[in-house]
């Protein structure tokens, strides 16, 4: 493997406070020197990154990559190549495949897939429940053997507060976090968008706030009443917000995320009825879009991930009532996360990195996060200046479900290094 010299970038690690212009030198698969004035060593690839922004490597710690059981949605194939297409270069992949990831051979098989053909490293999740059905606790001691970062029944929430406290405590023993897909179905009540005045104008059935805010309530009552560590998927609420800075401030041992859509799109989007505004969480209006952006600037909300959910395109083409939930996010993160609140000023460089690296690292225990000298060589490279409209049919994921087509954003990934290998160039996937 050849020495890899990043020369001229605006390094940027919030894991050591770094924002300026630095050389970075990789030498196998590990940060071997970040400094001014180094030289690369005979042999290098030399990678100019003048004008652009150096980040230790993006790490998406919630994506459904779908195999086994759903390979007409993706693959660990082509779901990873995605990945590398959007500047990733970890993935944390659910537990709702076909069978459940609920025990030690799909998991065994997921790694086995990914060590074979996955682009970017994967780090399975195993399910908190046997089939996700939420009744019966699945074997956790066995999955944690098996390597996994975090147990989560997403998809689907833990409707029984007795399976959830029993797993917060035993997930507690391994160290393990529980990734909670906060939603009362009852309250939920099949709804297919926010409850409210673009519900009631389009005639769809709404699902209220408080279908997630109820659940999120009980999560940090529970982990509080454990001890366990609880991290609250993909928010967007402002009524999640207020819970979670007040859980925060008392030491509850939670963490969240959020996702680029329900920071960047409002239920508006939802009157053309394109069954690719349809996520769960609902896309939701302003007034929580903006409380979710307050959040993440402030630290209360840490991590943003894509809850990359593909569809095949035959499922999306439905009544928006029967279309299932779901966006293609992997490619178009990043950049539109830039484009919507780094350029135009409410989250700086700094907390967008924070957030989609050493902060996803900390939380799950996984190498990377940092760009310091003897750490995995994992780093993502962005152009800030590249513009270009989406085109959901030259994407990587066989999903193409995005609201994006058309759209033009700026910011795009330039280069994704992984563990001291380049696998994407210039939007380019390298095989």
């Amino acid at each position: 493997m050849m020495a890899i010299f990043i020369r001229g970038g605006r390094v940027i690690d919030p894991s050591q406070n770094l924002d300026e212009e630095l050389e970075v030198l990789i030498e196998g698969d590990r940060i071997a020197a970040l400094g001014r004035d180094l030289s690369p060593p005979p042999g290098a690839k030399i990678i100019s990154a003048h004008g652009k922004i150096v980040a230790p490597g993006f790490i998406d710690m919630h994506v459904h990559l779908r195999e086994p059981g759903y390979e007409h949605k993706e693959t660990i194939a082509t779901g990873t190549r995605a990945a590398a297409a959007g500047g990733f270069t970890s993935v944390v992949c659910m537990a709702n495949t076909l069978p459940v990831a609920d025990n030690v051979g799909v998991i065994a098989y997921i790694k086995e897939k990914a060590r074979k053909e996955g682009m970017v490293r994967v780090y399975p999740v195993g399910a908190v429940s046997k089939g996700q059905e939420g009744e019966e606790m699945a074997e956790i001691g066995d999955l944690a053997s098996a390597g996994v970062v975090a147990l989560s029944d997403d998809g689907r929430p833990v409707m029984n507060s007795l399976v959830m406290r029993y797993a917060l405590e035993y997930a507690r023993m391994f160290n393990l976090p529980i990734i909670s897909h906060c939603e009362d179905e009852n309250l939920a009540n099949g709804g297919v968008m926010h409850e409210g005045y673009m519900s009631t104008v389009l005639g769809l059935r709404g699902i209220p706030a408080a279908a997630e805010e109820v659940m999120v309530a009980r999560d940090l009552i529970l982990a509080e009443m454990t001890g366990g560590k609880i991290h609250l998927a993909h928010l967007s609420t402002a009524g999640s917000v207020r819970l979670l800075k007040e859980a925060r401030s008392r030491g509850i041992r939670v963490s969240a995320e959020v996702t680029p859509h329900h920071l960047c799109l409002t239920d508006k989007m939802v009157e053309t009825y394109d069954t690719n505004t349809k996520v769960n969480p609902p896309l939701r209006p302003d007034e929580h879009r903006q409380a979710l952006v307050e959040a993440l600037v402030q630290g209360i909300i840490e991590v943003i991930a894509t809850d990359h959910a593909p569809h095949a395109q035959e499922e999306k083409e439905q009544e928006y009532d029967y279309a299932p939930f779901g966006i293609s996010g992997l490619e178009t993160a990043v950049p539109l996360v830039i484009t919507c609140l780094v350029l135009p000023g409410q989250l700086s460089w700094s907390q967008m990195i924070r957030a989609w690296s050493t902060n996803p690292a900390r939380i799950l225990g996984i190498p990377g996060g940092t760009l310091a000298e003897g750490s995995v060589a994992d780093v993502t490279i962005i152009d800030p200046d590249r513009e270009k409209e989406v085109d959901s049919q030259k994407f990587y994921s066989k999903g193409r479900n995005t609201p994006l087509t058309g759209w033009k954003l700026k910011g795009w990934p330039a280069v994704t290094i992984v563990g001291g290998k380049v696998v994407m160039e210039e939007g380019q996937v390298l095989e």
